[in-house]
């Protein structure tokens, strides 16, 4: 500081008097702010800057999830809806949300593509350079989406890039712990994380819960009837048994005879969830539910019980099934003749053409096409994971058809729906409707339609398990000690354009357990088997679909017992 003082001019220099200033002008020199006070000010308000710069970028620069700091123009779970976890019917996770990372650009912004191109491929080298180098070319577009739903850490090794112009968000995408189990029934979601097939489209229809960003612990999980160790034993059987017999596909579903519960549903090739996919590609489709197929000789069953209930024979009555039967220009025979009358039961055990068209035309085509409309096989139906393909009616129903029908050809069905109506043969003759989910425990069952009388079905329950038991059943590689298994071999020729292809079939098998009251019903499908040394060379459902259902059962019952 500097200190000025005054010194008494001589007499000989004497400066003039200095002007007199106005009096609102003039001041003290004390009272004006000094260098020092303005520095001082200064410096404090630079220093209140930096301080509250250096704690904006210690909060930028602060990890908050782990992996990812927060960074400009970030918006947490943008654009995407929170789900409902789905559980199996004991409570293990099937599918739940998970947040994941996506990143995005703003081509209308100076940014250099050529090295965002080459830094990034450095961490994604499956990126579609060319496509992307196009999309950021687009200069009139303000937003665009680099790559989406990354992992954490592939997130982090993009974001440590440190290329200008790109952002992030997180995002809430569906997880599949256990991958494509039972992948048809679960479904699949969009990119906004909305359903658009099986339980995921379920769980939008119905509103479960669509409330965006919501914690996964705070929305209710929607229950399956679906067990998963039956469903993994199922799978991995259904596949060992279309390697067995080099067949094209397979399909298998067991269900709740009483209520309809469907505890395991299998289709091969199996869809995976987590990757994208046509529900009605071929080879995607579910057969279970979006195919439509003639089953064959397992339909015989619908047909013996509809004569029995209708009071018109008995499981003796004795039928002459030695002559073929006619109609216009067609012939109907059996595979194997039996030569001799049989009985009503036999017919059934031996499978004969023959036995069940005439059963069905004693019966008449209108009874028939009524009983059959009863059990619910010619209309639409659906469960929870979508509508099940209609069925396919003849446009002619007449004496023709009410023969083919009897034994399972022109008619053709969706699996399910018709493992779903055979419930009511072996239930006591209820009908029951599919269902995906599970039942509340110790909750009533719906006021139900019959089908059947009970002792209608308690003839069938027998039929169908002297045909495991007895050396001439069709069945009978179908049998597991201990388990009392019961059912009905089918072999369906396939339906071209023009026709029945020769040698592809469709081979089946209609099983129940234990017989003596069956909790269960079970329908394996195999398509194109191919036959092999293991069968003889044959692709009828007796060497191939009925051993199929036998280690099917074999490994799945205990489960489901336990």
């Amino acid at each position: 500081m500097l200190i000025f003082t005054e010194r008494r001019p001589t007499a000989s220099r004497r400066r003039p008097p200095a002007a007199v200033l106005p009096a609102p002008a003039r001041r003290s020199a004390l009272s004006e702010p000094g260098p020092m006070y303005q520095m001082t000010g200064i410096a404090l308000c630079l220093g209140l800057v930096f301080t509250a710069i250096a704690a904006q970028v210690v909060r930028l620069g602060y990890r908050a999830d782990g992996n990812l700091p927060r960074a400009n123009l970030v918006k947490t779970v943008a654009d995407t809806h929170a789900r409902p976890d789905i559980l199996d019917r004991n409570g293990r996770l099937l599918a739940t949300d998970v947040e994941v990372y996506s990143f995005f650009v703003d081509p209308s912004r100076r940014i250099d593509r050529d090295e965002l191109i080459e830094r990034l491929s450095t961490v994604l080298p499956d990126i579609d350079t060319p496509e992307l180098r196009r999309d950021l070319a687009d200069t009139d577009r303000q937003f665009l989406w680099v790559r989406r739903g990354l992992s954490p850490r592939v997130a982090s090794e993009v974001h440590n890039l440190g290329i200008p112009g790109l952002s992030y968000r997180k995002e809430l995408r569906r997880a599949y712990p256990l991958g494509a189990l039972a992948g048809h029934t679960l479904g699949q979601v969009n990119t906004s994380n909305l359903g658009v097939s099986g339980i995921e489209r379920h769980i939008d229809e119905i509103a479960v819960e669509v409330a965006p960003a919501a914690r996964p612990s705070e929305r209710p999980p929607l229950r399956l009837s679906i067990d998963v160790a039956a469903q993994a034993a199922l799978e991995a059987e259904l596949a060992d048994t279309q390697r067995r017999l080099s067949a094209k596909g397979a399909a298998a579903v067991i269900m709740d005879a009483n209520t309809g519960e469907i505890v395991a549903a299998s289709s091969l090739p199996r869809a995976d969830p987590h990757r994208p996919y046509h529900p009605q590609d071929p080879l995607n489709r579910d057969r279970l539910q979006h195919g439509t197929y003639e089953l064959g000789s397992i339909f015989k069953a619908f047909t013996v019980a509809m004569a029995l209930d209708m009071g018109r024979v008995t499981p003796e009555t004795m039928i002459d099934v030695r002559q073929p039967l006619t109609s216009g220009r067609f012939e109907f025979k059996d595979l194997h003749p039996a030569g001799r009358p049989l009985s009503v039961s036999d017919i059934f055990v031996l499978s004969s053409n023959v036995g069940t068209g005439q059963l069905a035309l004693d019966a008449g085509t209108s009874e028939q096409r009524l009983f059959l409309a009863r059990a619910g096989l010619l209309s639409g139906i659906r469960t929870e994971a979508g509508p099940i393909a209609p069925p396919q009616i003849p446009a002619r129903w007449e004496r023709t058809e009410t023969i083919t029908i009897s034994y399972g050809h022109g008619l053709a069905l969706a699996p399910l729906q018709f493992a779903a109506a055979a419930a009511a043969l072996v239930n006591g003759g209820v009908i029951v409707e599919p269902t995906y989910l599970q039942r509340p425990a110790g909750a009533p069952l719906p006021e139900r339609a019959r089908l059947i009388s009970e002792a209608t079905s308690e003839a069938i329950r027998q039929m169908m398990r002297r045909n495991v038991t007895e050396a001439k059943g069709t069945g009978r590689r179908a049998d597991v000690p201990g388990l009392e298994v019961g059912g009905k071999t089918g072999t369906a020729d396939i339906a071209g354009p023009r026709g029945y292809r020769n040698g592809g079939v469709i081979s089946s098998f209609l099983a129940a357990f234990p017989m003596s009251a069956p909790k269960y019903v079970a329908l394996v499908l195999v398509f194109e088997p191919k036959g092999n040394a293991e069968t003889g060379g044959k692709v009828l459902a007796g060497v191939t679909a009925a051993p199929a259902m036998g280690r099917i059962l074999a490994r799945v019952a205990p489960l489901l017992e336990r």
